[in-house]
Parts: structure tokens; sequence; C-alpha cells
């Protein structure tokens, strides 16, 4: 059985999709949530699905090794993150390479880096007057967003669009996709994904 943790920061909407989707799954279970904000949504989230969910803060997650021994004794295969907005300190990434994913909301390159996240994308995105938009899953390095690229998805941005619809759009695609792609990476010998059919 594949072994997942998730972090996250906010509602958990995302990680609450995951943990469905494998809960009765005979090859992968999400074992273990993170997130670094002890009033995040996404701990009742967890309570009520029968799932281990801590919070921890800063200090623990980059000053000292106490995030990275939680890590260590989950014995993840993937750490999924899920809507978490810390970067990932390089000590930890070093003791699982590879095996950190993100899903962000835009076509990288595009709107990525620091501070693009949530909101702030999408309100880049109708200020812009794109056309599209989209999320893109990928591995996490030592930067904001630049990993490599395992799947993206894309959807139209209309004209009439507000901030709120193109929100609605990206977590439509998170919801579709996200887990699909979780189960390609440890369905594969590799490492790397297939596409979701």
């Amino acid at each position: 059985m594949k072994r997942i943790v998730i972090f996250a920061s906010g509602s958990g909407t995302n990680a609450e999709n995951l943990i469905k989707f494998f809960q009765n799954s005979d090859k992968a279970c999400v074992v273990q949530v993170l997130t670094n904000n002890p009033h995040a949504k996404v701990l009742d989230r967890c309570k009520a699905l029968g799932v281990s969910a801590l919070s921890f803060n800063r200090i623990a997650f980059s000053k000292t090794n106490d995030v990275l021994n939680i890590l260590k004794a989950s014995k993840p295969d993937l750490i999924v993150l899920a809507g978490f907005l810390w970067k990932f300190p390089e000590f930890i990434l070093n003791e699982f390479p590879n095996k950190v994913i993100n899903v962000h909301p835009a076509l990288l390159p595009k709107y990525g880096g620091q501070g693009m996240f949530g909101m702030h994308v999408h309100e880049a995105i109708v200020a812009n007057k794109e056309t599209e938009t989209g999320i893109t899953i990928h591995y996490v390095n030592e930067h904001y967003d630049e990993g490599t690229v395992i799947f993206q998805a894309r959807c139209e941005v209309e004209a009439h669009d507000c901030v709120e619809d193109v929100a609605a759009k990206i977590h439509e695609l998170e919801m579709e996709h996200f887990p699909k792609v979780v189960e390609g990476i440890l369905n594969s010998e590799n490492g790397n994904s297939k596409k979701p059919k």
C-alpha cells in the first residue's frame, strides 16, 4: 500500500478530495495531513474522515527536524502539497527527492513565484485579460513553482468572467485531475506520471 502525506494551509477541499479518492483503494491511502495553520478547516475535514492531522509552526518546519521526523515516521511514498503556502525547506526536499508535488492554480511558468497563490493568481489572470488559464501539477524544488511540470489542464477565461468565476473553474479542474495524477505517479514505476485518462 502506497502512503501519501498531504500538506495544506486552508480549507482543505483538495485534501478532502484526495482522501476520499483513495479511501477505498487497495493501492494507496492518505496516512497523514499536516498544516501550518492551527485554525485551518482542513483539520475539521480530517477529523470527520478519520485521518490523522497535525498543525505545526515555522520553527518546527524550517528551523528544527520536528516536521522532518514526523515525515520520516510516516514513510510517505509521495508528499502532496494541496493549497500549502510556505516554501518547502531544502533539507526536507533532500530527504525525499522527487517525492514532493504541488498543484498550482495557473499554467506555469505564467503566474508563478512568491506571492502568487489562490485569489492573487485569479485576480492577475482577470486583470491581464487572459483568455485561458488552468492548473499545473509539478514536482517541488527549492524555488517557488519552478519544479518539473508533471501535468497541466486548461480552461477558457470568458470576457465576462469575474475573479470568482475563474476560481470556480480552477477548483473544478483540481477536483477532477489532481487525484488521478497522484494515482498515476504512484502507479508509475519510474516516478514519472502518465496523463490521466
